[in-house]
């Protein structure tokens, strides 16, 4: 029997993913945890559910996600401990800028993460608890 070459397999071989839409992908991830400044658990949940959709097509997104999560969790954790030091020692004026100064610590290495993953860079974020 004679194969014609003019015709396409009928499945094509999959090729890899390009590399800027892995590196999109990188970046939204980074900036889906500022969804937790609408949503309650919004810092988690968004990485949360683009890294479970998104980690087997992308593999580099794996362990950047494991990351972003991480650090999402670990400074919610800090925010919560500095709310409650804010307001056991409310009599003081130190404890009661610590949440604030949590949540632009937060804000801050957020947008640092997602500026670095948008250059293609990894980026380790501070004052993390390694969980995944």
């Amino acid at each position: 029997m004679e194969t014609n070459e003019n015709f396409p397999s009928p499945i094509p071989p999959r090729s890899p993913a390009p590399q800027s839409e892995e590196r999109q992908w990188v970046l939204g991830i980074h900036l889906s945890a500022l969804a937790g400044l609408f949503i309650p658990v919004g810092n988690i949940l968004g990485p949360l559910v683009i890294w479970l959709i998104k980690k087997d097509q992308f593999p580099g997104l794996d362990p950047v996600g494991k990351a972003v999560l991480n650090f999402q969790i670990s400074w919610a954790i800090w925010i919560v401990a500095s709310i409650v030091v804010g307001v056991v020692g409310s009599c003081l004026f130190v404890p009661i800028l610590l949440p604030f100064a949590a949540f632009i610590g937060w804000l801050v290495f957020t947008i640092i993460g997602a500026v670095k993953a948008s250059n293609g860079e990894a980026y380790e974020f501070p004052l993390t608890i390694k969980m995944l």
